[in-house]
């Protein structure tokens, strides 16, 4: 008898401790779905971004997570292979929200990937936060729930360049690109932003592909009066060019070649010095962060994360960890997974967060306004230094760039 009542107590107590809610009970993770390319064109590329993304998902957890409702919740990063194709990227991102059950989406890589997965978070009404696609035509779809976190768009690439030269006190451009997709897109946005900025477009034009000869285009350029040349060709291209402005005695007082910030470019001595370029991630750019790890905090969580790693973070790590921390953001501040109430929080912080890679600020369409490419400049006895804006230089330019028969 007393063996069947401490029983039926004991199993009484068990029930009511089941049905009583417990205090400081683990809640639901936060699910964060993306794919990453294992092979393919963007292998190297994507790989390096889901990097950044991890080193925040680490960050976060380690502070016990996000706020939503009132409750800390842990961040769950749910990876996914797309192999670079397209086709993938759409039946993956499809399983992420129906069978995965994710809150929130992370964009592949590029732009190609991107506008695929777009057109499945759009139509299942989820979220998704960019972290690298530079297409204006993405921005052109009429998506409504997609923001480009960290990354401009290709035809605001060259609005920090100009903006130094017109600074400068510089008024004709010259402009010249091979004829591909992406130079194109440069030196197009190059034009409009020169326009608006008051300079006049003294030469515009393409050539083709294989181009080994440049010296019809300079001197076009400089017969045009042209005191700022902006050229948006690759590596290569480039550093053909400026050899042979050294040849011909061709000088600008401002040059800016959009690859001339690269080891290979550097490499080629001399006649890289003084060129303009730009780039997003160097030890000198140092943004006021105002979210998220600053550099120093960002390298050694790289370093802590992935020391077997045989690559440095470069700006794709760096985009892809300042969308994530955006993201986080958007995600605190809707206090909801609801797409539309996502979007408006993104919209409520834009131009108020400045991360890693740089200020933060969208338009209605997603669209990345600011997170600007800083300005470097190669001086001598200095290296690589960041010239504009004026928020994070640490040099002035040297301008006009000196002639050819006056540099030591």
């Amino acid at each position: 008898m007393w063996n069947m009542t401490k029983r039926s107590f004991m199993a009484g107590t068990l029930l009511a401790c089941f049905a009583l809610p417990v205090t400081g009970q683990a809640q639901e993770k936060i699910r964060i779905g993306m794919t990453v390319s294992s092979s393919g064109n963007f292998a190297l590329a994507s790989q390096s971004g889901v990097r950044g993304v991890e080193i925040w998902v680490d960050e976060v957890n380690a502070n016990g997570g996000l706020e939503v409702n009132g409750e800390k919740r842990l961040v769950e990063l749910v990876k996914r292979d797309d192999r670079s194709d397209k086709q993938m990227v759409a039946r993956v991102y499809e399983d992420l929200i129906a069978n995965e059950n994710v809150d929130v989406l992370m964009a592949p890589f590029g732009s190609t990937l991107t506008a695929a997965a777009a057109t499945v978070t759009e139509r299942l009404g989820k979220f998704m936060v960019i972290w690298s696609a530079a297409s204006d035509a993405l921005y052109d779809q009429g998506f409504k729930n997609i923001v480009s976190a960290t990354q401009m768009p290709v035809s605001r690439m060259p609005s920090a360049g100009l903006e130094a030269a017109a600074a400068l006190g510089n008024k004709k451009v010259a402009i010249v690109n091979v004829d591909e997709p992406f130079p194109a897109g440069l030196a197009d946005g190059a034009e409009a932003i020169a326009e608006k900025l008051g300079m006049e477009v003294v030469l515009k034009e393409d050539y083709p592909k294989g181009t080994k000869d440049f010296s019809l285009l300079l001197q076009k350029a400089r017969a045009a009066g042209a005191d700022v040349f902006f050229p948006t060709s690759y590596e290569g291209d480039l550093i053909s060019m400026v050899r042979q402005m050294h040849q011909m005695n061709v000088n600008f007082p401002f040059s800016f070649m959009v690859y001339a910030s690269t080891p290979q470019f550097i490499e080629i001595g001399d006649d890289a010095q003084y060129i303009y370029s730009h780039t997003n991630f160097h030890p000198t750019i140092n943004w006021e962060v105002n979210a998220g790890l600053d550099r120093e905090g960002f390298l050694a969580a790289y370093e802590k994360l992935f020391p077997d790693v045989s690559y440095e973070p470069d700006f794709q790590t760096v985009l892809a960890y300042g969308a994530a921390v955006i993201a986080g953001e958007i995600i605190e501040n809707a206090d909801s997974f609801d797409a539309a109430d996502m979007k408006k929080a993104a919209m409520e912080l834009s131009d108020n967060l400045t991360v890693l890679a740089g200020p933060y600020a969208i338009d209605e369409t997603g669209k990345q306004l600011r997170m600007p490419f800083p300005v470097v400049q190669l001086q001598p006895g200095k290296g690589l230094v960041t010239v504009w804006p004026e928020e994070v230089a640490v040099a002035e330019p040297v301008y006009p760039i000196p002639g050819w028969d006056q540099r030591d």
